[in-house]
């Protein structure tokens, strides 16, 4: 062989052998996020969702790395294990808890963990429905948004409240009414109104620094359960949805969640620079649950001060390794139940006659944070920046990954619930010109 011909097909190996080596590092980096997401969403939506595991997998795990994942459903242990390459990920549904992902622990390790079962809420699902005539103007609506895709999206579950009774209720097929669907980031919101709650009770000062250990000794010292809330931390971290971030390791290595965001250096003053962060949260709900004696306390509360006024039935708040409930994301309750929580924010905190979160509080929770340009309040979105153009400026809302949402229009006595499998950029569902078209019905 020509020693130039030689040497350039050497060099030529080379490059290959060394990209082959960057691309397993890389790959073996993203091994966790990518098993990890498959297990964990697989097993809530087969187990806690009851819905057809071959339709999830073929509908909202069909992307990237994900849709080649091999994917092992057991249904008599309850269990998702996910494989691809050299990586694997198991996800495992506990009665009373829904589905948390393995990291560190044996199968029966994570099951001999105590928990505590649902408890029957206080009020039933009272669905009432509202003007005859207006549920006729909306269906063809909802029609149109849930059958004939026309506003992009595929809609799971759509429920509209007008003065509090339902005017508009609608399911894609294989999706029912009773049937928990995943929250994502619309949890966040429901954090928020366990701190309420909390606050309520004396058991929380939100503007009180947090003396949380880890920040005693630094700049951390002076955040507060506001600034959290606030998206106003100033801690460092990555919310990029798409490659091995802050918020993909948090959700899909670690076993305590809150402990990792906590770890988190200081980047900005506290209260000074606005950050989505789903880690600020997961500090909030780890803060939260360090104020009661037990695990088992802490999860009683939630349901008699929060789920069962609400009529919560079966609500599950998924946890971590550690016991604390994912407060970014893992929310499991009905398109109803997401629907009542909307109703709750515009009654002021009254359920049923009955005040669930204290005076000021909602005030308080659609106040903008200073640093956001209007469009964010306490773990709830605003419309004070004109992000919805065609609706009220007095709009707020639940935000969810993929298109998950609540919306509450304060001046139009409304609330719209909508849940589904709706990624951004190509699928995502027109939501202005969807409460647009609501609110003319009104």
């Amino acid at each position: 062989m020509n020693p130039a011909i030689k040497k350039a097909f050497k060099a030529a190996l080379g490059i290959l052998v060394i990209g082959l080596v960057f691309g397993c590092v890389y790959l073996d980096r993203l091994m966790p996020i990518i098993t990890g997401y498959a297990a964990k969403n697989l097993a809530s939506a087969v187990f806690v969702s009851g819905r057809n595991a071959s339709e999830v997998e073929n509908l909202d795990l069909d992307f990237s790395f994900i849709t080649h994942v091999a994917n092992k459903v057991d249904y008599e242990n309850k269990t998702v294990t996910s494989r691809f390459l050299w990586g694997k990920s198991t996800a495992v549904f506990r009665e009373g808890c829904g589905v948390t992902l393995l990291r560190g622990e044996k199968v029966e390790e994570l099951k001999a963990d105590k928990f505590p079962l649902p408890v029957e809420a206080e009020i039933p699902d009272t669905a009432v429905s509202g003007d005859k005539e207006l549920i006729s103007r909306l269906e063809h609506i909802a029609k149109a948004l849930v059958d004939d895709k026309a506003y992009r999206g595929t809609p799971f579950a759509f429920v509209v409240l007008h003065n509090g009774e339902v005017v508009a209720e609608r399911y894609k097929e294989g999706i029912t009414a009773d049937m928990p669907l995943l929250s994502w980031s619309m949890a966040k919101s429901f954090t928020n109104a366990l701190a309420g709650v909390m606050a309520g009770d004396s058991l929380v000062d939100i503007y009180a620094p947090m003396d949380i250990p880890q920040w005693r000794n630094d700049e951390r010292k002076t955040i507060t359960l506001n600034d959290l809330m606030q998206m106003q931390s100033g801690l460092e971290w990555n919310e990029d949805y798409g490659n091995r971030s802050d918020v993909n390791l948090m959700l899909h290595r670690e076993k305590d969640m809150g402990l990792y965001a906590l770890s988190k250096p200081l980047a900005h003053d506290p209260g000074t620079f606005w950050y989505y962060s789903s880690g600020s949260t997961n500090i909030v709900m780890r803060y939260l649950r360090g104020k009661f004696q037990s695990d088992s306390d802490f999860y009683e509360y939630i349901r008699e001060r929060l789920f069962n006024p609400l009529g919560i039935r079966n609500g599950y708040f998924e946890q971590d390794m550690s016991g604390t409930p994912v407060g970014s994301s893992y929310l499991y309750i009905t398109a109803r139940e997401f629907a009542r929580f909307g109703q709750m924010y515009l009654d002021d905190g009254v359920v049923d006659g009955k005040r669930v979160l204290p005076e000021g509080w909602v005030e308080y929770t659609v106040t903008p944070a200073s640093a956001s340009d209007g469009g964010y309040g306490s773990f709830f979105w605003l419309n004070r920046d004109g992000s919805l153009p065609d609706v009220p400026e007095d709009m707020y809302s639940c935000n969810g990954h993929d298109g998950q949402q609540i919306y509450m229009v304060p001046s139009k006595r409304l609330v719209v619930a909508l849940l589904g499998y709706s990624p951004k950029p190509d699928n995502t569902i027109d939501f202005n010109g969807l409460l647009r078209d609501i609110i003319k019905e009104l």
